[in-house]
């Protein structure tokens, strides 16, 4: 890119703050981390996270006692994914940028002090960022239609499937031979309900409707992928469409285990129930190198959000950053020198760039091409 012409600093707009761009930022301070002891300490984060995660299961299935063996290929495919998400997550946070957007995000995430001044905006971001991601319907209605059914999908056959599979969740007859069924979470009752109710009929279909939502979406995004030019172009199979095609097969073969136990009285289960665990053990280790990381990374995403809102509220005095070249605000004063932090952490060398305005950057880029450039051709 094109430096932006060198010439005296100018004064700065009014209401725009004293800027320093070449000031000493704290949150840099940090000296580079190698690769290998990047990896090396990722590695063992990611063995204590693993370790932790047995012993809950060993604990909360009350030593073994509620764990289903039929299971163990799935829980130890959780732990596997315990490990690579947290290896994937201290790796990734140890870049310069993503250690920034960490510590500014999860700061203003849990800050006492951000809650006492806008105690609705965590509930509201998580709302709108997590749950609704109503970003997406800015770009198209049938995507954001398409995401709220995979989210919704696998959100809940995640509630479903992970107390099972390390025994926390247990359904139990009460009655020996009756209809009636008890729950009991670590061995406490939690709820009795009958099996042939609307309630039971939904707790031992629950994993079905997940299938059911999800279907629709990962179809949505499967056919956009093969028929939308700008999607195929930059598009990778096992990127973009391995994680689609997985999440189809789980559903499908999940949905085929309920249809032959109903009407094909158990014909071709023991086929259908290899194939439903082989793709969820597949898909939960492909987790955390693949596509799905962004669901890991998307709340440090909801805490960046939030640094900004808090920012705005604190700036209404006065504080809101203006450009160098026209006056007009750009963003808050915090969320900018954050931004030339990062290309500082980066060295990108166009920290400066930030203090413009997007129209004073096609500006200055285009003088800067007639001043240097088009000359020569006179």
């Amino acid at each position: 890119m094109t430096e932006p012409p060198q010439t005296a600093e100018p004064t700065p707009p009014p209401g725009g703050p004293a800027r320093t761009p070449g000031a000493t930022d704290p949150a840099a301070a940090d000296p580079p981390q190698s690769p290998g002891a990047v990896r090396r300490r990722a590695s063992l984060v990611g063995a204590v996270v693993s370790a932790l995660l047995v012993v809950a299961i060993v604990l909360g299935s009350r030593l073994l006692r509620d764990f289903d063996s039929a299971l163990l290929p799935y829980a130890v495919a959780t732990v596997f994914l315990a490990f690579g998400v947290a290896y994937r997550y201290t790796v990734w946070i140890s870049a310069p940028g993503a250690r920034r957007l960490f510590r500014k995000g999860w700061g203003s995430f849990f800050s006492v002090a951000n809650f006492r001044s806008a105690p609705t905006a965590l509930p509201r971001m998580i709302a709108t960022y997590l749950g609704f991601q109503k970003f997406l319907g800015a770009r198209s209605h049938a995507r954001w239609a398409a995401h709220q059914l995979i989210f919704w999908g696998c959100l809940l056959a995640a509630a479903i499937t992970f107390p099972l599979t390390w025994g926390w969740f247990t359904f139990t007859s009460s009655t020996g031979a009756g209809p009636g069924y008890e729950m009991r979470i670590w061995g406490f009752k939690i709820l009795g309900f009958d099996s042939l109710s609307v309630l039971g009929w939904l707790m031992f279909h629950g994993l079905d409707i997940a299938a059911v939502l999800v279907i629709p979406g990962a179809g949505y995004f499967l056919w956009r992928r093969m028929k939308d030019r700008g999607a195929i172009t930059g598009q990778r199979f096992a990127y973009d469409l391995v994680p689609l095609l997985a999440l189809i097969v789980i559903s499908v073969t999940g949905l085929l285990l309920t249809f032959s136990s109903i009407f094909l009285h158990g014909g071709g289960y023991e086929f259908l129930a290899v194939l439903h665990m082989v793709s969820v053990v597949f898909t939960l280790i492909y987790i955390p190198f693949g596509k799905f990381f962004h669901i890991v990374q998307r709340p440090a995403a909801v805490g960046m959000q939030l640094f900004k809102y808090t920012s705005s509220r604190k700036d209404e005095g006065g504080e809101v950053f203006a450009c160098r070249r026209c006056g007009r605000p750009i963003d808050t004063a915090p969320y900018v020198e954050n931004l030339q932090g990062t290309m500082r952490d980066l060295d990108l060398g166009f920290a400066d760039w930030a203090e413009y305005c997007p129209r004073c950057k096609r500006v200055l880029r285009g003088t800067a091409y007639l001043d240097h450039v088009k000359k020569g051709f006179k």
